[in-house]
């Protein structure tokens, strides 16, 4: 029994695959489209998948897992040797990222078993979950509903006075209580300032006339995350915040125009770094111009000057200059797009242009 991702897995491996244990919680969720944390073991052959899981799960395992066999977890490694005596394994793949205590254990209970920790699964698995499939796309695409819902609500709510960890409180209350299963990730909301952290943290800084606030910030949909930061300013913010909003939108818009398949990441980030470079203002853009999102916040590949991966038709990604000049202000403009055959749809619908509450 194999469900259909499953099936493009077993395709994607060595032709002389026979068995492999996904350990990491983002793979097991792609293959099973089940969360159980770090619990369960999963166990992959050409013909079945196999998910042995305690009895915490059991029952929510039985009800929602389709295309896989769902075992009562005893004795994990002794049950997955058992599978794999019965069905004459001699070499099984794993991720390269198990714990050395793990690796230890399994050596010394495969007795006759080799184990390929090459890297080849993990590349495998890499390669189908940065094409989303039209389910993944779906999922992102509410969860980035739900996020420009969010950025609509909050606005009423920017006001002098009113505390970065307040209005953080209220986007991710807001989240949770209208359709997402959480945040994608800690929500950044900061102000004046602390503008100028890229990956600043909500405090007790209370907003003043003429700040910028900017907002990174996503709600999580069945397991998928959206991704996107809008700057906005808190009364008229003054010629230079304009000119810094003005050159980090027109790198936004610029990156967005270069996104497409076929194109170096480094490449794609060129174009957006060069206009920022451009304009000889003394702040950084120190980040890349966006990573790839999907099960987890941060994939590949990456839009960034070291990233040479080409990337293709179905990726999603962000776009997200910043410039940041220290200790004064800064801003960042992000979408998440999905890479179509001609170019990119960015799936936020929030308003880009600088909004002056």
């Amino acid at each position: 029994m194999l469900n259909a991702r499953a099936k493009r897995l077993v395709a994607a491996l060595p032709a002389d695959f026979e068995a492999a244990i996904i350990g990491t919680e983002p793979n097991r969720f792609y293959l099973l489209d089940f969360d159980a944390g770090d619990a369960g073991h999963l166990l992959l052959l050409r013909d079945r998948l196999v998910y042995i899981i305690d009895s915490r799960y059991i029952e929510a395992a039985n009800r929602d897992i389709q295309g896989a066999e769902v075992v009562l977890q005893q004795e994990a490694l002794d049950q997955i040797y058992d599978i794999l005596k019965s069905e004459g394994v001699r070499k099984v793949y794993l991720e390269d990222g198990s714990t050395i205590a793990a690796w230890e254990q399994m050596q010394k209970k495969f007795q006759g078993v080799a184990f390929d920790i090459s890297g080849t699964l993990r590349k495998a698995l890499a390669g189908l979950r940065a094409i989303k499939d039209a389910e993944e796309v779906a999922r992102m695409e509410e969860a980035q509903r739900i996020t420009d819902a969010c950025f609509a609500h909050i606005l009423p709510f920017i006001k002098p006075g009113v505390r970065e960890m307040d209005l953080m409180l209220e986007m991710e209350h807001y989240m949770r209580s209208h359709g997402a299963q959480k945040v994608a990730f800690d929500t950044i909301c900061v102000a004046g300032p602390n503008t100028s952290l890229p990956h600043g943290e909500p405090g007790a800084y209370q907003l003043q006339p003429g700040d910028f606030i900017t907002m990174d910030f996503g709600a999580r949909y069945k397991g998928y995350c959206a991704d996107m930061t809008r700057t906005v300013a808190l009364g008229e913010p003054g010629a230079e915040k304009r000119r810094v909003y003005d050159v980090v939108l027109r790198a936004h818009l610029a990156g967005l125009e270069a996104a497409r398949p076929g194109m170096q990441g480094s490449a794609v980030d060129k174009v957006a770094r060069d206009i920022i470079d451009a304009a000889g203002i003394d702040g950084r853009f120190g980040h890349g111009l966006g990573h790839a999102v999907g099960i987890e916040i941060h994939e590949q590949p990456a839009f960034s000057p070291k990233c040479q991966d080409v990337v293709q038709a179905g990726m999603m990604l962000t776009v997200e200059p910043g410039l940041y000049l220290e200790g004064r202000f800064g801003c960042r403009i992000e979408d998440t797009v999905l890479l179509t055959e001609t170019g990119c749809r960015p799936l936020a619908k929030s308003p880009k242009a600088l909004l002056v509450l």
